[in-house]
């Protein structure tokens, strides 16, 4: 009769996180301000009003929208709060910046809203590789919120862990 197949990572008691949960799932929109531009690098008050006036806002409707300029142009400030107040009502994140800043941002954000006394006292694997690329500041932050209540932190997979802390 053959040995019963024992799973040698389900009895040491680890827990295996993926930061890869906790990855924005919902749209992501990009507001160029470049496309509402006179010849794509020049802001006229009056032509950049109208045009954002003639904007279709509804098609940023649930979204998190991050405005930038892939242009080298001067923008002044005051055009991005008009961008930003007219998307308020439609996008459910306005952002300054990149489209990767603003994940980056939303994770981090997911990451800190995470309980972190559901691992109290607990062995945890921060699993380290997947089909997104997770940026280190995720790292950085996951390792900052449950260093704090943790027995013990790892970085990879339950198979083959580097330790990060483990509480004396």
């Amino acid at each position: 009769m053959a040995e019963p197949i024992i799973n040698k990572v389900e009895e040491s008691g680890l827990i295996s996180l993926d930061l890869e949960k906790y990855y924005p799932a919902g749209p992501i929109m990009i507001f160029d301000v470049k496309d509402h531009l006179f010849m794509g690098l020049i802001l006229k008050e009056k032509d950049f009003r109208a045009a954002l006036t003639a904007t279709d806002w509804t098609q940023y409707q649930n979204a998190a929208v991050a405005i930038t300029c892939s242009a080298d142009a001067i923008i002044p400030m005051w055009a991005y709060m008009l961008i930003a107040s007219a998307l308020e009502q439609f996008a459910t994140v306005v952002f300054f910046g990149t489209e990767e800043q603003l994940k980056e941002k939303l994770l981090l954000q997911n990451i800190e809203a995470i309980n972190a006394t559901d691992y109290t006292d607990k062995r945890v694997v921060v699993k380290g590789c997947g089909d997104i690329q997770i940026p280190a500041a995720a790292y950085v932050s996951i390792t900052n919120k449950l260093r704090p209540v943790t027995k013990s932190i790892m970085f990879g997979e339950p198979c083959s862990t580097v330790p990060i802390y483990k509480k004396k």
